[in-house]
């Protein structure tokens, strides 16, 4: 999942070292992807009303059914 993470978010950005996915597990046991990306890259991961960040969510969220998990990701600049 991490991976499909970074691969998704390298994608989409003009920095692509700058890409960083870090990984935990909130109080309810859900795991929790941290996006961060070079701040000029911001806007192109969120998309215009967030259009982009949220098909990413989705993305994530359906791969994530196999496992029987709940994922979410937090973007940071």
């Amino acid at each position: 999942m991490k991976e499909l993470v970074l691969v998704i978010a390298k994608a989409l950005v003009d920095h692509p070292s700058d890409v960083r996915v870090s990984e935990k597990e909130d109080a309810r046991g859900n795991l929790v992807y941290g996006l961060s990306v070079h701040p000029s890259d911001v806007g192109k991961v969120i998309g215009k009303q967030g259009r982009i960040a949220k098909a990413l969510r989705t993305v994530v969220s359906s791969a994530a059914v196999k496992s029987g998990r709940r994922v979410t990701i937090d973007i940071d600049s």
